[in-house]
């Protein structure tokens, strides 16, 4: 067993925090901008602190797309290098998430439509993201 790469594991972090954060733009900022407007209106939301959190947001990004290949560095010894690997590990971070969200689902924070259009969106950000850090690590 081989010890992991820092260096490459920070940089594929980084690779997969800017997938991240790019399809998490197309994802909120496009495609689901009525689901996130009616959240902000049911749950009576502050428009301004909603707007204020997107530097959080992109930082949460980055350290989604750490995880995303820490996991994937995890799992090569499991599954073997390459994109099944990737996509295995990017699967389950987003399962993990995925059971997460149910929970604020049944709170009523999500609705069921957008808690599934999200889970899916997310499924293809986090594999996308995994498929790309882990093209950049190697140890």
């Amino acid at each position: 067993m081989s010890r992991i790469n820092v260096g490459r594991l920070f940089l594929g972090g980084l690779v997969a925090g800017i997938v991240a954060n790019g399809l998490d733009y197309v994802i909120n900022g496009i495609l689901m901008v009525d689901e996130g407007n009616d959240m902000v209106q049911r749950l009576s939301l502050s428009q301004e602190k909603v707007q204020a959190s997107l530097t959080t947001w992109i930082v949460v990004d980055f350290l989604w797309g750490l995880l995303l290949v820490w996991v994937y560095t995890a799992f090569r010894s499991r599954f073997g290098p390459g994109p099944k690997t990737a996509v295995i590990s990017g699967m389950t971070l987003w399962f993990t998430v995925c059971i997460i969200f149910a929970g604020l689902m049944s709170m009523g924070i999500y609705t069921q439509q957008a808690y599934i259009k999200a889970s899916a969106l997310t499924l293809v950000s986090s594999v996308l993201a995994s498929l790309a850090g882990a093209a950049i690590y190697k140890e």
